[in-house]
């Protein structure tokens, strides 16, 4: 027994030992001395305001580039690093076996398969020299701030900078739904037929869509009734995280001069302005992916069928790295397949092939640059004709009283005739697009008669308030354009009427309304509730009635809007959540129970529920989900109240008098230092964006200079 007792001992023994050995995975820290790059390198100041937001003045673009990316690092090191190990495929070697799908995504679509393709050939050496001074910029924050590293992160490259616009862009029209639907084996989709074919169809596992939120509005000199055009650029993005906005003033000697948003990693503003022009972003969702069913030869499941012909997929393996403790990781090999069509899901005996807008693309950060120093409508004409970035509506307004709309994307030239909102055969090569629309067919819209535009993630069709808007007729039923309406766009036409000027209080006024439309979800569900006769319940019927009085605003002393917004936030969040919808009866009863228990009655203020928290600041904040001041709770918090984590952050005010002198405003939702509860700037600006009111935005180098905060270098701290 002995003997047995050690065999047994040993042979453990061993296996933990060839465990240990298997899953041996030290991150090793770079050493500082090589990451530290050489003062005579570049040229350039970082000055920060009294709100901790930097100016980055430097000589040439690069210069400027390397700086920006020092004064992000201070402000948010950890996030950058995790969104360069999530576009490495690395981000589970960090964060655990959660972040395992993200790192096989990285892999499906080939983001490193598209730089090692098409890096050198297809970057101009301009772009290179800016993206490798980005990296640079965090090399020597890296250097100099070791405790902050990730351990295996650094050094960075100018391909990390690249990859991780081929890696997000798809995702902002919700590619990344499509994906991930791809996985799950609870939802249906229609295969399209051919379109002589019998009018049948069978079902096979299917998709649903993500959706994002944002509002842009632009008035011309003439709508305004002063002379002045004004833009508001206003996307609703998470307050945290990799794609939360981060605000900076970028200047440099070769023409740079752009104030505005920007996200971890990015060396350029995403939407802002500059003396000349300015331009908001919000999400579009068209119909950019489609989903082929492959069949699979019986006899060879590496094989796929195509005009007829037995294929091999193009396979490959992601060598997956999954954190367990300390420097010991479990070590995974996935194949990754590919077809005529693109990446390929394999899910038990079925197999589906995605073709999407952004496929193998590279130049986004290309047209970035470009629209970073456009300067005229003309400008800015020729940066998006590029036709690079796969989606996202743009509003645009200029010095020169110009205003306009794009629904801006990618638009695959699909075959007519075929439904390509379903599911399409993937045994036919002639379904496999090969090209986009050109940028003249994508639906844009300017200087409308009425002198106003506006986007709040609806339809195309619905951008302006006159006669002119874009008409469903005159576009492909391919392109797969939005139909949709949000509740901000029907309030957004509630709230004008083709004609009385919008001056600047009234659109601030529509900027910041707090209510739902009549003709919206929300109304459609209380409606719907009110007509239940409550009567048997006189708690019930209590609730009804105050629900009755309802006025279908958010402001945070109403007290209706507590218990409609509690009834019907998992109806109108359900397209973010993607968690079942119950019953509105018993949505309704939830409200009336969570009220009761944490307030002792039935109508509260709704700014006792509805906050905005950050450190110890604690304030009230009107809004609701889907109103035009979008306010998004994380959930809903078993201490009675709701945080916002989503929806209105940076907002700007941009606006050219009749002479075309710049005037603007900002706020973002919380500070500068994203990541330093100990700074000033962690939330000094909330209590601005919790009242509605700005800051002036500083363009004038000697304006800034005299108002500096801190003047300083990358190499003097």
């Amino acid at each position: 027994m002995r003997k047995f007792i050690q065999a047994t001992f040993a042979g453990v023994l061993i296996l933990i030992t060839s465990a240990a050995i298997l899953c041996w995975d030290p991150l090793i820290q770079a050493n500082a001395k090589t990451l530290l790059v050489p003062e005579d390198r570049y040229a350039v100041e970082i000055i920060r305001d009294r709100w901790g937001v930097p100016h980055i003045f430097g000589k040439t673009d690069a210069d400027t580039a390397f700086g920006l990316a020092y004064a992000h690092a201070e402000d948010d090191f950890i996030t950058i690093q995790e969104m360069v190990a999530a576009t490495r495929g690395d981000l589970a070697r960090y964060r655990g076996k959660p972040a395992a799908t993200t790192d096989y995504i990285v892999n499906l679509i080939g983001v490193w398969d598209t730089i090692d393709r098409r890096y050198e050939k297809d970057v101009p050496d301009q772009l290179k020299a800016i993206v490798n001074a980005y990296a640079d910029g965090l090399n020597q924050y890296a250097a100099t701030h070791p405790k902050e590293n990730w351990a295996g992160v650094a050094p960075f490259t100018g391909r990390d900078i690249i990859a991780g616009f081929v890696f997000k862009t798809p995702f902002f029209y919700g590619f990344d739904g499509t994906l991930l639907e791809l996985f799950d084996d609870s939802k249906s989709r229609e295969i399209a037929l051919a379109p002589d074919a019998q009018k049948h169809s069978w079902h096979i596992q299917g998709r649903g869509l993500i959706k994002r939120g944002s509002n842009g509005f632009a008035v011309s000199g003439a709508r305004s009734g002063d002379g002045v055009t004004r833009l508001v650029i206003n996307s609703h993005q998470p307050l945290t995280g990799p794609v939360a906005w981060y605000e900076a003033h970028l200047v440099s000697q070769e023409g740079l001069d752009m104030s505005g948003g920007l996200f971890p990693g990015t060396p350029f503003i995403l939407h802002g302005f500059n003396d000349d022009i300015g331009w908001a972003n919000t999400v579009n969702a068209p119909d950019l992916a489609d989903v082929y069913v492959l069949k699979i030869n019986p006899k060879n499941k590496d094989q796929y069928l195509l005009d007829g012909k037995w294929r091999d997929f193009d396979i490959t393996t992601a060598k997956l790295r999954i954190k367990l403790f300390g420097p010991f990781a479990l070590k995974l090999n996935r194949k990754v397949y590919r077809s005529a069509h693109g990446p390929v899901i394999r899910r038990k005996n079925k197999a589906y092939a995605v073709r999407y807008a952004g496929h193998g693309e590279i130049r986004q950060l290309e047209q970035y640059y470009r629209l970073n120093h456009a300067h005229s409508l003309a400008d800015f004409t020729a940066a998006m004709s590029m036709n690079a970035l796969p989606s996202i509506n743009y509003i645009y307004a200029d010095k020169a009283g110009n205003i306009g709309f794009v629904h801006n994307g990618q638009y695959p030239d699909r075959m007519p005739g075929w439904d390509w909102q379903k599911y399409l055969p993937g045994d036919r090569s002639d379904l496999i697009w090969q090209h986009y629309l050109p940028y003249k067919d994508v639906p844009k819209l300017f200087n409308p008669s009425s002198g106003f535009v506006y986007n709040s993630n609806n339809t195309p069709f619905s951008a302006t308030d006159g006669p002119d808007n874009l008409r469903a007729q005159d576009f492909p039923k391919t392109m797969g354009l939005q139909i949709n309406q949000t509740n901000r766009s029907l309030r957004v036409q509630e709230l004008t009427d083709g004609k009385s000027p919008i001056d600047r209080d009234r659109l601030l006024r529509i900027k910041f309304d707090t209510a739902y439309a009549k003709g919206s979800r929300t109304f459609e569900i209380i409606n719907r509730l009110l007509a239940k006769d409550w009567s048997s319940d006189p708690h019930m019927a209590k609730a009804a009635k105050i629900l009755a009085a309802w006025d279908g605003t958010t402001g945070i002393h109403n007290r209706q809007a507590a218990l409609a917004v509690l009834s019907t936030l998992d109806d109108i969040t359900a397209e973010f959540t993607h968690k079942p919808v119950p019953p509105a009866e018993e949505s309704f009863k939830t409200a009336v129970n969570y009220l009761s228990e944490h307030y002792g009655r039935l109508d509260p203020e709704w700014g006792e529920l509805n906050r905005i928290v950050r450190g110890n600041v604690n304030l009230p904040i009107d809004g609701a989900p889907d109103v035009i001041r979008a306010v998004y709770p994380e959930n809903i918090r078993a201490d009675g109240q709701l945080h916002d984590a989503a929806g209105d952050s940076f907002i700007a005010l941009v606006e050219w008098d009749k002479d075309g002198k710049l005037n603007a405003h900002l706020v973002n939702n919380y500070g500068a230092a994203v990541s330093h509860p100990e700074s000033p700037h962690y939330a000094d600006q909330l209590l601005l964006f919790a009242a509605h009111k700005w800051r002036k935005a500083l363009r004038n180098e000697k304006e800034v200079r005299l108002t500096a905060a801190s003047i300083y270098t990358p190499w003097q701290k």
